[in-house]
């Protein structure tokens, strides 16, 4: 049977890609494998804008790694509703408003991290404590309120909570529109001087956030660069550029010269 499938001359190509490149044909088709794999990946995509976000599990675990934790729910009251309805995933429910406004104190904290299920909830579940030990642990003279997890959230949610938590800075980790190779991608979107109504325009994003993607530290080192700045220039957005690389190969550069002292 192998005999009849036509092989692609750039499948050497494939080991370097996750994308369906060169994967052959069989008569008019594709052959059986990748016609299998492309099912798989679809419901598994499905399977991650469907599932639901397992809170409880999630702030045992935050607590667990010694972040205290706040829970909140947007205005969409299912996975149904968020779906169909995009603008109640962007404000707080009645009940989560009213829990904030109490929580928050004079003593405003510089950054306030939501992880939010968003079209992922794999992705929160599985990215979101590993990039924020990676993370904070580069924080050292910043003051983090609690971490606030958030069901049925759009990114625009994170304005509502930092404003009522009155954060300097909100950083969003929020699973992102599953790819058909990546259904556990994570986002970071950082917003300064959050509040209803703030534009896309004013936030800076972070992207495909996985080991397979965007490693943690990687994704560290990016947002550190952008808080850094975002607090001293008091702005996110356009007006925020991420020259996180060049300052990498920079510091990769310095540290590749040898140090005479130590001859």
């Amino acid at each position: 049977m192998s005999d009849s499938i036509e092989k692609n001359a750039w499948q050497a190509l494939r080991a370097f890609t996750n994308a369906r490149i060169a994967l052959g044909r069989a008569g008019n088709s594709l052959p059986t494998a990748p016609l299998l794999a492309f099912n798989l990946s679809h419901a598994q995509a499905r399977d991650a804008v469907h599932h639901p976000l397992d809170a409880d599990v999630l702030h045992e675990q935050l607590r667990t790694h010694g972040f205290a934790s706040l829970d909140v729910h947007s205005a969409a009251p299912d996975r149904a509703h968020y779906l169909r309805r995009p603008d109640m995933g962007r404000r707080l429910s009645d009940e989560s408003r009213d829990a904030l406004t109490k929580s928050a104190t004079n003593d405003a904290p510089d950054v306030v991290f939501v992880i939010a299920d968003g079209l992922s909830a794999f992705a929160a579940s599985k990215q979101s404590i590993p990039f924020l030990q990676a993370i904070t642990k580069r924080l050292t003279d910043w003051k983090i309120g609690p971490v606030v997890v958030a069901r049925q959230s759009r990114v625009a949610l994170g304005d509502e909570i930092g404003e009522l938590l009155k954060t300097k800075l909100v950083v969003m980790l929020i699973g992102e529109r599953p790819g058909l190779s990546s259904p556990d991608s994570l986002g970071i979107y950082l917003t300064y001087a959050p509040k209803v109504g703030c534009s896309d325009a004013q936030r800076n994003c972070i992207s495909n956030v996985r080991p397979e993607g965007l490693d943690y530290e990687a994704a560290a080192h990016k947002l550190h660069y952008l808080l850094t700045h975002a607090r001293r220039l008091g702005l996110t957005g356009v007006g925020l550029k991420d020259d996180s690389d060049a300052l990498l190969q920079a510091e990769e550069a310095a540290s590749a010269i040898p140090d005479a002292s130590k001859k």
